[in-house]
């Protein structure tokens, strides 16, 4: 297949000022104005060109939309088998949350382990096939260890810096991958700042933060693809999403209309939800007090360490994607998070990041609340999977798990399970 049939990507445009367009065969960051870039493609030529029946015969990851993605050729893919993530039902937990149409996206298979991978995938692929030299960017700590783990892939070096307070784990993943890390006492923003400023004594290095260059935003934007093909080519009524930087929920909103503009699916968007943590939850602010950006967050702080982002470069992108599909935003508190995050594990065996349990706490909330109803098909958006955050269960032997001597026997009647609220 010729690189002209194998993405139909035309131009890049300001997400601000959409009149002011960009070369997309060259390295760009953000606009001029400072707003974020975004691919567009011919959706008009490519509407007549593809059916989307052809992609049942492809193969099973998000590369199957190589035309609705910027990469111009295979030869150009670094991948590690990620996408098409399994969209499971979630029948006990739906019933008890009186939500009984209830499916959860679950990004905790995709490599990595969170759905950062699908932003690496394509950000990376992108970022060697117009010649950069390396990648740098700060990170709450899955996005910077997805980016290391494919830069090595594509043979890259890269440049992390998070906050001391990130996952452990992801730390291992940056180093086992060879990247250059920093660990910096403060927040994602305060890491942002010290990258900006180290990319610009490093020839042919890009800032690849949040929204700061346009193709992540391309990767996270399949599993809006994904989930309207694995519903038969239809929107689910509301879909709920974890959100700090708003990569996921922009990129979401971006394929949704896409979708619909080439025809592939008809009929209204999806009500979107941002959910944020009590703790940090600029957008939410901003969502009701009816503003078209949001303000920074004072002493930004939630055991949802992965939507702990003070000010979103792309905050106004997330507000219009609630106000244009009639979507909402809630805050929820840690205790709740993590009492739900046992709940979804016990109820349905999922054992999901703290992210994605504060997407079901917003779930019973809206229920309870009247917004949403028992006729709603409802798609939960797991981010990542819990393995990457054991501290969040918190058990011990001899205090929560029983140590036995050799000689000793497990009592004949079960011990009482710790209760989890439904």
């Amino acid at each position: 297949m010729t690189a002209s049939r194998f993405s139909a990507l035309s131009h890049l445009e300001c997400s601000r000022c959409a009149s002011r367009r960009y070369d997309a065969s060259q390295v760009h960051g953000t606009c001029d104005c400072g707003a974020p870039l975004l691919a567009r493609y011919d959706l008009e030529l490519l509407a007549r060109r593809l059916d989307q029946g052809e992609l049942a015969s492809r193969r099973a990851d998000l590369w199957r939309y190589h035309e609705l993605l910027p990469v111009t050729g295979p030869d150009g893919i670094v991948s590690l088998g990620e996408g098409m993530t399994p969209l499971l039902p979630m029948p006990v937990l739906g019933k008890a949350l009186g939500v009984p149409d209830l499916l959860m996206k679950d990004e905790g298979l995709i490599p990595t382990g969170t759905f950062k991978a699908r932003g690496a995938a394509v950000g990376v692929s992108r970022a060697a096939e117009l010649g950069v030299k390396g990648v740098a960017m700060p990170t709450n700590g899955n996005a910077g260890a997805a980016w290391a783990v494919y830069a090595a892939r594509a043979g890259l070096p890269s440049l992390i810096a998070m906050p001391v307070g990130a996952p452990e784990i992801t730390r291992a993943e940056c180093v086992a991958a060879g990247a250059e890390l920093y660990l910096v006492d403060g927040l994602i923003n305060d890491a942002g700042a010290l990258i900006a400023s180290a990319v610009r004594h490093r020839p042919g290095y890009q800032d690849t933060s949040t929204m700061k260059e346009p193709y992540r935003l391309e990767g996270k934007k399949t599993m809006g693809l994904e989930i309207a093909e694995q519903l038969g080519w239809r929107f689910p009524d509301v879909l709920v999403y974890p959100t700090g930087g708003g990569v996921g929920i922009i990129g979401i909103h971006k394929a949704m209309l896409e979708l619909r503009e080439l025809g592939w699916v008809t009929g209204e968007l999806p009500r979107m939800v941002c959910v944020q943590a009590t703790g940090c939850a600029p957008i939410v602010r901003a969502f009701e007090r009816g503003a078209r950006e949001s303000e920074p967050w004072p002493e930004a702080s939630t055991i949802a360490f992965g939507i702990t982002v003070p000010k979103a470069l792309g905050d106004f992108l997330v507000l219009d994607s609630l106000y244009q599909s009639a979507g909402t935003a809630i805050a929820v508190e840690d205790e709740a998070i993590l009492a739900d995050q046992r709940t979804v594990a016990r109820l349905e065996g999922c054992f999901i990041c703290p992210e994605g349990a504060a997407c079901f706490t917003a779930v019973r909330r809206l229920r309870e609340a009247g917004w949403l109803t028992e006729r709603d098909r409802v798609v939960v958006l797991n981010t990542g999977t819990g393995l990457k955050y054991p501290g969040t269960i918190g058990v011990r032997a001899g205090a929560d798990i029983p140590v036995l001597a050799k000689s000793g026997s497990i009592p004949e009647q079960p011990r009482t399970r710790q209760r989890c609220r439904t």
